[in-house]
C-alpha cells in the first residue's frame, strides 16, 4: 500500500531477490513474474499484505530499576551480546522488521548491526544513536547506554564520538524522566548552550536528533533550536504543540510507559517508579492528544521491548492500538508504523511501503489495518528481504 492510496484486492507482489519488482493485480503481475523464468509462488489466502513495522524507540538492552534490570545489569560484554541477538530475533518475528535503537549498552547494538547485515544473526534492520548523551548525573547516567557530557564543547565531543562508532541519529536526554530516582519529569537537564551543540553537531554531520523530553519549556526551547523529534513529551502544551507542527518536529509518544503495571510487576520495578509512572498517565494522554490535534507528526515507538507480550499481543502492536484510539485512527496508524518512520529516518526509498524497488519486508494478517489497528494482532506471516521467517499456516518460523 502505497501513502495514501487504497488497499488493492486480488493483489501479486513479485520480488527479484531481496526487494520488490512489480506490485498490482494479480492477473497482470503473475504472468509477468512467469514469463521471466521458473518463480515460487507464495499463497497468502486472502491475507492483507504491508509493510513490516517499524518501532522508533527501542532499547535492546532495557534495564529498568528493579530485579530484571539488575540482571541485565549484571551480564558480561558477551551474555549481553547473546541476550540482545535474542531479542532482535524475537522482535523481528513479531512482525517489527526495522527499529530505532536509542540508546544500548556497551555499542553492542552496532555489533549486532553488523551480525543482522551479514546473515549471521536473525533480526530486523537497524537504525541506532549508539549511547544516549547525558549531563553528568543527568537521565540513565547509571548505565553504559548513556555517555556523560557537559558544557557545549563537551556536547560536541559526544556527538562526534557517537558518530565515529557508527550512529544513524543522536539521542540526548534534555529532561528527567520515570526511571530517575533522584530527579523529576520536569527537571531540565541542559542549557541551551549545550542544545543547540547537540543539535548543530549532529546536523553538520548529516545526522538527526531525537531528545529524551517530558516538560513543554524544555521541549519548546530545543524544538526552537532545531530538534528533530521528542521521545515521550509526558507534559506538552498546545502553545507547544502548535510550534513542533510548523516546524516538522516529530513525536515518538511511548504511551505504554505509563500504562504498564503489568509489564514493572513482571521486571520488579520498585514502587517509587511504578507509582511516578502510572501516575503520569493521564497527563501524558492528554498530552498526545494535543499534539495530534495540532498536526504534529506522530510515530510508533514502544520503549518496551518491541515483542514483549504485553495485554494479548506485542508491546509495538499495543503502542500502536493506543495512539490509534487517541486520536489518530486506523489508516493514520498504519502510516505512523510504517512510511511515517520510514520517512524519519530517511529511508523511504527502502521502507515503509509495498512498491518496487522497496525491500520486501513484509507481513501478513487477516484482516485490514487500515480499518482496524487491532488486525495487527492477527500477525501471521513476516518476511525480511525477500526471506520468509515466520509463516504460521505453514506451521513454521525461524525459530
Amino acid at each position: 500500500m502505497a501513502d495514501g492510496t487504497a488497499p488493492l484486492s486480488d493483489a501479486a507482489v513479485w520480488l527479484e531477490g531481496e526487494r520488490i519488482a512489480a506490485v498490482g493485480p494479480a492477473s497482470e503481475v503473475l504472468p509477468r513474474a512467469r514469463s521471466a523464468g521458473d518463480v515460487e509462488q507464495i499463497d497468502l489466502d486472502g491475507g492483507y499484505l504491508t509493510p513490516g513495522l517499524v518501532n522508533m524507540h527501542t532499547h535492546l538492552s532495557l534495564s529498568l530499576p528493579g530485579s530484571g534490570g539488575d540482571e541485565v545489569k549484571s551480564m558480561n560484554a558477551h551474555e549481553l551480546a547473546l541476550y540482545m541477538a535474542d531479542g532482535a530475533r524475537r522482535t523481528l518475528l513479531s512482525g517489527v522488521t526495522t527499529v530505532r535503537c536509542v540508546a544500548e549498552k556497551d555499542h553492542v547494538d552496532f555489533a549486532l548491526r553488523r551480525a543482522i547485515q551479514a546473515g549471521r544473526v536473525l533480526g530486523p534492520r537497524i537504525f541506532t544513536a549508539g549511547r544516549a548523551l547525558v549531563c553528568t548525573g543527568g537521565h540513565g547516567h547509571e548505565g553504559s547506554d548513556t555517555l556523560e557530557c557537559d558544557g557545549a564543547d563537551g556536547f560536541r565531543r559526544g556527538v562526534r564520538s557517537q558518530i565515529k562508532a557508527g550512529a544513524d541519529l543522536i539521542k540526548v536526554m534534555i529532561s528527567g524522566g520515570i526511571a530517575g530516582e533522584h530527579e523529576a519529569i520536569h527537571t531540565p537537564q541542559l542549557f541551551a548552550d549545550e542544545m543547540a551543540a547537540v543539535i548543530e553537531t549532529a546536523h553538520a554531520w548529516g545526522r538527526r536528533v531525537t531528545a529524551h523530553a517530558g516538560p513543554a519549556a524544555v521541549i519548546a526551547e530545543a524544538v526552537r533550536l532545531g530538534l528533530d523529534c521528542v521521545e515521550h513529551g509526558y507534559q506538552l502544551t498546545p502553545e507547544v504543540a502548535a510550534d513542533m507542527a510548523e516546524r516538522g518536529t516529530a513525536l515518538v509518544p511511548t504511551l505504554l510507559v505509563t500504562r504498564c503495571k503489568e509489564f514493572f510487576d513482571e521486571l520488579g520495578v520498585p514502587d517509587w517508579m511504578q507509582c511516578r509512572s502510572l501516575d503520569a498517565g493521564p497527563r501524558h494522554l492528554e498530552s498526545y492528544t494535543t499534539a495530534v490535534r495540532a498536526g504534529v507528526e506522530v510515530l510508533l515507538g514502544s520503549d518496551m521491548p518491541p515483542f514483549w507480550n504485553f495485554e494479548g499481543t506485542s508491546a509495538s502492536v499495543r503502542e500502536l492500538e493506543y495512539m490509534s484510539e487517541g486520536g489518530i485512527g486506523p489508516a493514520r496508524a498504519l502510516y505512523a508504523g510504517t512510511l511515517g518512520p520510514a520517512r524519519w529516518l530517511g529511508a523511504e526509498a527502502d521502507l515503509g511501503t509495498v512498491e518496487p524497488g522497496r525491500f520486501a519486508d513484509l507481513i501478513a494478517m487477516d484482516a485490514d489495518p487500515s480499518q482496524d489497528t487491532s488486525a495487527f494482532r492477527g500477525v501471521r506471516w513476516i518476511m525480511k528481504g525477500g526471506r520468509v521467517v515466520r509463516d504460521d499456516l505453514a506451521g513454521w518460523n525461524a525459530w
